[in-house]
């Protein structure tokens, strides 16, 4: 298959966050895009990463599939990804019906994007998870957790199908889980999509990874591993405190990188980018959850930075060309994602102090658009921590990472936040 602007194209199912690079990457290669729309409007989360001008044809999906599926099969794709997580379904579907010789498997979609499904699924291939249940009956999660001796315990709920941290809440000694529970049952989430059972885990303890891949019949490529650290903030559990490129010859890396094939091969995963967020405890690796797209958060362009390569890098580089992509990755530099907190509410009054961040020796890029005027609230999830912005640091010197880390922090605690009357 040749890079060729007649032929046939890329379709990538909303096309936000970093499955927008897709396009240009596609461009770049000689392939024209197609982005389906699967909302009648954009989520705001979304709004500003997708670029129309990228795309040759836009579909919106309306709820006629069949006519959707029929329109995509004349023009012949070469492929059907997902670009954001809202999109993971339907790009499924598409793919199974459009182009299944490149397809993830029909049967185990479900585990590919609700979070007890797929805890589910790993289970049932014998690898070990977070002990958990999916439900819409808080007496039937009471009886589990005196069941399970998880009464008293740190637990977490979340929805089963949330994305970017969205609804996940820590409840120290299990003090109260019921009222969070019931309180997001039937709730629409950040996505539209209505909380019909929320899933209680017990709250596990160690390092997070997260394991990016670019998959191909089956054959799960590393591209990158990262550790996160996160923070409890005002009772919040899952707030990104930062982000670091692993080196690939770290003693814990071939552990993870073997978890993870296994939990890809378990949900069926076998085309595509995807990212599996892994727990590292003392009894080894347990997963968080899988996504079955790109690292969102623009995380391919950084970890070019990191490795000269990406997701996205091998998923243009297979399909247009079909050649061999590297099953592993070598980091070339240290990259570090340094995510802003905010502490309080109220509205900001200083954010200029922000552009000092810009002066660190080893900044890569930032991303900080918070403005005075605007009214902030706790950091409290993923979403919340873009919407005040990040730093990129990338030096091979890992002490020049950790001395910009906390001037980044030091600036971060000038800003002046009023919590007057106008912040209500």
């Amino acid at each position: 298959m040749s890079p060729n602007p007649s032929g046939s194209p890329a379709v990538i199912v909303d096309p936000f966050s970093s499955g927008g690079l897709y396009a240009p990457a596609f461009r770049t290669a000689g392939v024209p895009t197609v982005a389906v729309v699967s909302y009648p409007e954009i989520p705001p989360a979304y709004a500003g990463s997708f670029r129309p001008e990228d795309y040759d044809t836009i579909l919106s999906w309306d709820g006629d599939e069949a006519a959707l599926v029929e329109r995509l099969r004349a023009l012949r794709p070469r492929c059907v990804l997902p670009g954001a997580e809202i999109g993971v379904e339907l790009a499924d579907r598409l793919a199974a019906r459009v182009v299944p010789e490149v397809a993830n498997v029909p049967g185990l979609a479900a585990a590919r994007r609700h979070k007890y499904a797929m805890a589910q699924a790993v289970s049932a291939a014998g690898l070990p998870v977070i002990r958990q249940l999916c439900s819409d009956d808080p007496d039937e999660v009471a009886a589990w957790l005196g069941k399970e001796g998880l009464t008293g315990r740190d637990l977490v709920v979340k929805p089963p199908k949330s994305a970017s941290t969205d609804g996940v809440t820590r409840i120290p000694g299990g003090h109260g889980w019921r009222q969070e529970f019931e309180a997001q049952l039937g709730q629409l989430n950040q996505w539209a999509i209505r909380n019909d059972q929320m899933l209680v885990q017990e709250y596990a303890t160690g390092t997070e990874y997260v394991v990016d891949v670019f998959s191909h019949a089956g054959n799960h490529t590393i591209t990158d591993v990262c550790r996160y650290r996160k923070i409890d903030n005002g009772g919040q559990m899952a707030v990104y405190e930062s982000m670091d490129w692993v080196p690939e010859d770290r003693p814990e890396v071939p552990e993870l990188v073997r978890y993870t094939r296994g939990v890809l091969d378990a949900v069926g995963f076998r085309w595509g980018a995807a990212h599996v967020e892994v727990m590292m405890t003392a009894d080894g690796p347990r997963l968080i959850e899988v996504n079955a797209r790109p690292h969102g958060g623009g995380h391919p362009r950084f970890c070019r930075a990191a490795t000269g390569d990406s997701q996205v890098d091998r998923a243009v580089t297979y399909f247009t060309s079909r050649v061999p992509v590297p099953s592993g990755y070598e980091l070339r530099r240290r990259v570090r994602v340094v995510f802003l907190i905010s502490r309080s509410s109220g509205v900001v009054r200083n954010a200029e102090v922000l552009d000092a961040i810009a002066e660190v020796k080893s900044h890569h890029v930032s991303a900080v658009p918070v403005r005075n005027g605007d009214r902030i609230a706790p950091t409290k999830d993923l979403l919340g921590t873009l919407s005040l912005g990040f730093v990129v640091l990338a030096h091979e010197d890992p002490a020049q990472l950790d001395a910009d880390h906390a001037e980044i922090r030091r600036i971060e605690s000038l800003l002046t936040v009023d919590p007057g009357p106008d912040a209500a």
